[in-house]
């Protein structure tokens, strides 16, 4: 099973955007795809509950406790709450073959995440490269000068950055539909899944190499 952890700290930073989408990317692809939602505010159960069963089928997973379809699973994907910290960081970092930390471009998000990327960086499985991390900037509009200082901070946040999502309506009329942008008419998401292209080639690359 391979498993990706959506972790950052703050609240409001597209962690479940970042999870369901990367859910409706594998589960469109054929793949079984557990979405784990350790929320308290259970939005990616919310959004698998709105789901059209026409859709491919994506299991939910209640992130405290555990599921029989999560063993045979592919892929699982952990939409982790904000606050995540102490034990159950690195218990989650330690099941974790990725962490991606998505990061808005504001003053806030920015000093939240640096302050999370260095503990990050303390974590054994990081440090030992047995868990891997990348960074996804979220609701970036490159004409702004927030996103020029997201930029900064990412060119020195010392992980490898994948892309920049751009600030989309695509993304709220899917997540209110309960699907994700490849769940869409291609001719909607064009632009959309070209950015997260480089994401996912990362991780299914990793994986085949890790095989």
């Amino acid at each position: 099973m391979n498993t990706i952890l959506i972790a950052n700290p703050k609240g409001g930073s597209g962690k479940t955007t970042m999870s369901t989408n990367l859910a409706g990317y594998f589960a469109s692809r054929g793949r079984h795809v557990v979405l784990s939602d350790m929320d308290r505010q259970r939005s990616a159960t919310a959004w698998l509950n709105r789901r059209p069963v026409s859709l491919p089928l994506i299991h939910g997973l209640d992130g405290r406790g555990k599921h029989a379809d999560s063993l045979s699973a592919e892929w699982s994907i952990i939409d982790s709450p904000a606050g995540l910290h102490g034990d159950k960081l690195s218990d989650a970092v330690k099941r974790a073959d990725w962490v991606v930390v998505p990061i808005q471009p504001s003053a806030f998000d920015i000093g939240a995440t640096e302050d999370f990327l260095e503990i990050l960086r303390a974590e054994k499985a990081i440090r030992k490269e047995r868990t891997f991390v990348a960074m996804v900037g979220i609701r970036v509009d490159p004409r702004t000068k927030t996103a020029l200082k997201l930029q900064e901070f990412l060119d020195q946040a010392g992980f490898p950055v994948m892309t920049n999502l751009r600030d989309g309506q695509v993304y709220m009329q899917a997540a209110e539909q309960g699907m994700s942008i490849f769940d869409m008419r291609p001719s909607l998401v064009k632009r959309d899944v070209q950015q997260w292209a480089p994401l996912l080639h990362w991780l299914i690359n990793a994986d085949r190499n890790a095989k």
